[in-house]
């Protein structure tokens, strides 16, 4: 039954990709597309979500399979990056959560620019975490505040692409700056991660989609 459901999002994304890349039929089409909702259930409370179904389409659609997959049931919150323990340049204000261990990613999907979605990284915005180009999974991250430096030629990332926005907090902002003021962190190797790391992370229960 797992492998059914990663075949039918594989082939689900390669359409998307597909069509969105050299369909203007398809792209005057998916205009039509309503955002989605979702609820962030974690264990200081919940966060409401909206996601960008018709700006992000890829990466929305791969939000939306991890979450039916159950993925993010017992994952986490796990970092913590504000101005007084970020390494990089220029800094951000973030926290990062991720997936039940567990679970197994999916394949990579196609980043979707801020240049190509028009969606910016202010205070409050979902998007995708990410190593290279083309390589986000099920990690992401919300923003403190805007982050000019994540977008679309942004400094943050040395290759200039920024990362993919996909959706922005409704309400429940309170509780993730709550978590970003989390000061109880482990000892980590990597310097750029530095006092980053929680030592408890806050739990992610569950995400849900909202009718």
């Amino acid at each position: 039954m797992i492998v059914d459901t990663r075949l039918v999002y594989l082939y689900l994304v390669l359409f998307l990709f597909i069509n969105l890349n050299f369909s203007p039929e398809a792209q005057a089409s998916s205009a039509e597309k309503p955002n989605k909702h979702a609820i962030i259930h974690t264990s200081m409370g919940d966060i409401n979500i909206e996601l960008y179904a018709h700006d992000a389409p890829i990466t929305v659609a791969n939000f939306i399979a991890y979450i039916k997959d159950s993925a993010y049931k017992g994952g986490e919150f796990y970092r913590v990056v504000r101005s007084d323990n970020d390494q990089g340049t220029p800094q951000i204000a973030v926290i990062q959560g991720r997936a039940h261990p567990q679970h197994i990613d999916f394949a990579p999907i196609p980043i979707e620019t801020t240049q190509y979605t028009s969606r910016k990284h202010q205070d409050g915005t979902l998007s995708m975490a990410r190593g290279g180009p083309n390589t986000a999974t099920q990690e992401f991250f919300i923003c403190v505040g805007d982050q000019p430096a994540l977008d679309f030629g942004g400094k943050r990332n040395p290759d200039g692409l920024g990362f993919a926005a996909f959706g922005r907090v409704t309400s429940g902002m309170d509780i993730v700056r709550r978590i970003q003021q989390n000061r109880n962190t482990k000892s980590v190797e990597e310097p750029y991660i530095k006092d980053q790391i929680l030592a408890q992370p806050i739990e992610i229960q569950a995400i849900t989609l909202s009718k």
